[in-house]
This record gives structure tokens, C-alpha cells and sequence, in this order.
């Protein structure tokens, strides 16, 4: 079948912070199914910031976007053909977004029930995003019952899942960041959090040890920097930081200074965590067991920040890295 479609390539690499000119609209031809794949028409894809570590090209734990090729990313769509097991009709979530039509290796996808939640869900809460937060706040830095709990970027995709997780963990105190006053009361508001501190206004490890007197327990990071080093200023003895993301340096282009006092983590006997979700993936099945029912009784509360159009994907994933949106960023094609 003769198939067109637009997609996005990545045009040149960015030095700094990345803008329009290095992203570009191509419309190309499918190519035909071979045995075990699966055409979809993409409805829904996420952007998100550690895109922007994939368009350096440098050594990382997943491989750079390739020039003149599209880019890659969390799609949402449904099978229009297929040469494999998988039905035309169904619904599925797979790994080649930024584009209209993909062809998919049937292996790679995973087919959704789209009755039990939206596909904005599929891709946030009961995806790879909410799995993070729950991979961080049970297998990285687990939550005990009566903890302190700091999280970063509260307002953010996996932040603001993390928080309401920490809650029905057993935390007895929740704090978040965000930027600005608006993402500081939703924080509160919205997903829960006992208290917000807006980190645009400065002095960031006073106004976390007014919130937390007597300190945290733990700390899960998306933002690096300042962040992280008021965090382990504020750590009580055994406490846990799960490093997910550093947003704070995705666009430097010189080294970002590291936090000064890292030998608290030795007078605390604290932990620190790096984690990539892909080592969490096994656990999925039970994440989305029970992540799904919290979503239908309202338990846990999710905000998308959405786009339209695939052209205006780059703008979107552009808007991520300056903190435009609340919870997740979505493209609907």
C-alpha cells in the first residue's frame, strides 16, 4: 500500500540551546511490511527532555538521533496493516514517534486497551513516565512509612506522578519545586503535595528547611545543580536521592558545577541512585495494575499540556526544555 508521510528529521545538531532551524518537516513514502511488522497511524506522540541529549552526537546510554532521519520518541497509534499477530484495529504504544505513519517491528509494540484509560494516559501516567516515578520512589530510593519526601520539577510529567506515589507509599510529608507561583499552587492544589516551593524566587535550601525543619528522607531529582545540592543539604541520616534527569544542564555548553557538599552523603550515610526506566520495564505489569484503577477512582490526578499538529512537534519539545508546560507534553496529530 502506498502510504505518505510527514515526519520530523533532525536537521543539524544543536551547540547550546536547540531552536527551529534544527528540526525539519520531510514527507516521505512507507516502506512496505516485511513478515513480523505492523504499520501504525500515529494519533498521539510525546516529547520529552532527554530528547535533547539524543540530537548531541556523544556516547549515552541510548544512541543519538541520526541527521536527516526521523526522530524517535513514544508514539500512540493505531494498526492500520500488519503481517503479524497483532490485528488491524488494534491500539498500540511503541518507540517511532515524530512522524504520521510508522513501521513497526510487531515485537517492539504494546497493545493498549484504549477502554481503560486515554491514550494521553498510555503515554503519561500508565507509561514509561509514570513507571518512572515508580520505579524511583520503590526500587531506587524507596519510600518508608512517616518519610519526607522532596521532588523536583513537581509539576513536571514524572514529578507530579511521583508526588501523589509518595503519598500512598506511606510519605507523611510531600514538597515539591516548580517555576513560577501558578506551578507551585498546582502542585498543591491539583497533584496533592503538602507544600511547593517556587525556586524562581530564590534561596532554595531555606525555604526547603522551613518546609522541612528537621530534613528529608528522600529525594527523587530531575533538575541537577542547585537542586540537588540543597537536597543533600537537607538529608537526614539514611537518606535516598534516585537521580532521574538533570535539566538543568541538557542545554550548557560548559560543565555544570557539581553540588559542594557531597561528603554529607558520607556523614549521613546517604545514598544516590542514578536510573534509567528501561531497567525497570519488568515492572510494568504491576505499576499499570494498579496505577490504572487509582486513575478511574481519582486517586491519581494527571495534567497534559498539549499540542497540535506534528509540525508544531519540534515548538512542543522546544517548550519542554524552557518549562512551558504542566505534567505532560503531548503532540495529537
Amino acid at each position: 500500500m502506498n502510504v505518505a508521510s510527514r515526519e520530523i528529521h533532525l536537521a543539524a545538531r544543536p551547540v547550546g540551546e536547540p531552536a527551529a532551524e534544527h528540526f525539519r518537516l520531510v514527507t516521505a513514502e512507507v516502506p512496505d511490511l516485511a513478515e513480523g511488522q505492523i504499520l501504525v497511524r500515529n494519533t498521539w506522540i510525546s516529547v520529552d527532555p532527554y530528547m535533547r541529549g539524543r540530537m548531541n552526537d556523544a556516547p549515552s546510554y541510548i544512541p543519538p538521533f541520526a541527521l536527516d532521519a526521523p526522530m524517535e520518541g513514544s508514539a500512540y497509534g493505531e494498526v492500520v496493516a500488519s503481517r503479524s499477530g497483532i490485528a488491524v484495529g488494534a491500539h498500540v504504544v511503541h518507540f517511532l514517534g515524530w512522524r504520521e505513519y510508522a513501521v513497526v517491528d510487531a515485537a517492539t509494540a504494546t497493545v493498549v486497551d484504549p477502554s481503560q484509560a486515554s491514550p494521553e494516559h498510555w503515554l503519561g501516567a500508565l507509561g514509561t513516565t509514570g513507571l518512572t516515578a515508580y520505579a524511583a520512589l520503590t526500587e531506587v530510593a524507596p519510600v518508608k512509612e512517616g518519610d519526607v519526601v522532596f521532588i523536583s520539577a513537581a509539576a513536571g510529567a514524572v514529578g507530579s506522578v511521583a508526588g501523589q506515589l509518595a503519598r500512598k507509599l506511606g510519605a507523611a510529608k510531600v514538597i515539591g519545586s516548580a517555576g513560577g507561583p501558578v506551578k507551585a499552587r498546582k502542585v498543591v492544589e491539583d497533584f496533592g503535595f503538602d507544600a511547593a516551593i517556587d525556586y524562581r524566587e530564590g534561596d532554595l535550601p531555606g525555604r526547603l528547611a522551613a518546609l522541612a525543619p528537621d530534613g528529608i528522607d528522600v529525594y527523587v531529582d530531575h533538575v541537577g545543580g542547585d537542586h540537588l545540592e540543597a537536597a543533600i543539604g537537607a538529608l537526614r541520616h539514611g537518606g535516598r536521592i534516585a537521580l532521574v534527569g538533570a535539566i538543568a544542564e541538557y542545554n550548557t555548553t560548559e560543565p555544570v558545577p557539581g553540588p559542594g557538599n557531597l561528603f554529607r552523603l558520607v556523614a549521613r550515610e546517604a545514598s544516590v541512585r542514578g536510573m534509567l526506566v528501561s531497567s525497570y520495564l519488568p515492572l510494568f505489569g504491576e505499576y499499570v495494575g494498579k496505577a490504572a484503577g487509582w486513575l478511574a477512582d481519582g486517586s491519581l490526578r494527571t495534567e497534559e499540556t498539549v499540542v497540535d499538529g506534528l509540525e508544531n512537534a519540534p515548538e512542543a519539545f522546544l517548550g519542554v526544555l524552557r518549562g512551558a508546560n504542566t505534567g505532560k507534553m503531548l503532540v495529537r496529530l
